[in-house]
């Protein structure tokens, strides 16, 4: 992979002509509920801003000057949240609404006239859920360079049979072939949700419910069109809390070798730990690994934080111990309450003083007076 330099340089030709991106938004996000009860997936905080701003921040980066969202729930709440980013950034977002699910293709093919502006410039497409480093710029080029129809971007997972493998030639990156879930090995690289297609592509997908994944690329790659990109560094998608934590421990990883100032240091922090600086931490605490303290929160003293999220307005109070759990927005912890094992506080919970929640997930508004003793949905 070329050096820092050669990177800078070809973000500066990638922003000589004019790109667009479509995020594939979807439906109700079911799998993060009871977070999505309050917000569109996302706009849920990851690492103390909105996961589709990690995306639309990075498009920007590469000259992305307009990004539209496929979505067919709540566009009204997306589009009010990110005029102020709209500013801020300096990019064009709209959105383009499905009246009935379109799959992962049909939205393209909805978004049409949007993203084919007759510039012949290829545009990006993303799932709102993929957290990577999303290198773009070395995206960009190496789409250029191979003149195929379309790239997608392929990550190498431990485990292929269980997920449909994409079968390649390693020197060009020419996609062969996707395997289902296969029985025996044929390949460990699996489709990353960050793509790069030309405007023909949109000639190949009908305005209907389509995957682009079963029934667009294995199209394009028979044509021998299309090709694949291996992700470099981190890669997970965060739609359930499971995976939103190990993907935040891979986040805070990838911020520690780029941006390390970024993170909290002290007596009081453990490994990797991301603190809003309007957050106020009390005196005794322990703090990290793998942590993430939104604005305006308050952790009280002696409170023991691990591998967790604490969205904004929360407030901790003394002594409690939370870990591999997540706190919805101005919630509360309890005095000697004890948060663990993917427990999901949604907005504005009040978890009583020395109460313990093992597994709990907890709709919003909700008040917590005794232990949750076994996982379960708390209405």
């Amino acid at each position: 992979m070329c050096g820092v330099v050669n990177r800078d340089l070809r973000r500066k030709e990638s922003r000589c002509f004019t790109m667009k991106a479509l995020i594939l938004v979807g439906g109700f996000g079911t799998r993060l509920r009871p977070l999505t009860l309050s917000f569109p997936k996302p706009l849920v905080d990851f690492a103390n801003k909105p996961m589709i701003l990690h995306q639309i921040e990075a498009l920007k980066e590469v000259g992305v000057t307009e990004v539209v969202l496929a979505i067919n729930y709540r566009p009204e709440v997306m589009i009010n949240f990110l005029k102020d980013f709209e500013d801020k950034l300096g990019i064009t977002i709209t959105c383009s609404q499905e009246t009935e699910p379109l799959g992962t293709a049909g939205p393209l093919a909805l978004a049409r006239d949007k993203l084919a502006d007759g510039s012949g410039e290829p545009f990006f497409v993303l799932n709102s859920d993929v957290i990577s480093e999303y290198p773009f710029a070395e995206l960009i080029e190496f789409h250029k360079s191979h003149g195929g129809e379309a790239t997608i971007m392929v990550t190498k997972v431990d485990e292929p049979s269980k997920y449909g493998v994409v079968v390649m030639e390693e020197a060009t990156g020419k996609v062969e072939r996707f395997v289902e879930k296969p029985k025996i090995f044929v390949g460990n690289k699996i489709n990353a949700g960050i793509y790069l297609l030309n405007p023909s592509v949109l000639d190949r997908i009908e305005l209907r419910p389509t995957s682009i994944e079963k029934e667009v690329f294995p199209q394009i790659a028979a044509d021998q069109q299309l090709y694949a990109m291996v992700l470099p560094g981190f890669w997970m998608d965060v739609g359930q809390p499971r995976d939103y934590i190990t993907g935040l421990r891979l986040y805070l990883d990838s911020l520690r070798k780029k941006s390390a100032a970024k993170l909290a240091t002290g007596a009081h922090v453990v490994g990797n730990v991301l603190v809003h600086e309007s957050a106020k931490i009390g005196v005794g605490c322990l703090i990290g690994p793998d942590v993430a303290i939104g604005p305006g929160c308050v952790v009280e003293d002696g409170v023991r934080l691990s591998r967790c999220t604490v969205m904004r307005g929360v407030r901790i109070k003394k002594h409690a111990c939370i870990s591999n759990s997540i706190i919805g927005w101005h919630s509360t912890v309890g005095q000697w309450a004890r948060i663990e094992n993917m427990t999901i506080l949604g907005e504005d919970v009040h978890v009583c003083d020395e109460v313990y929640s093992n597994g709990g997930v907890v709709l919003p508004h909700k008040e917590i007076k005794s232990s949750i003793l076994k996982p379960e949905i708390v209405m």
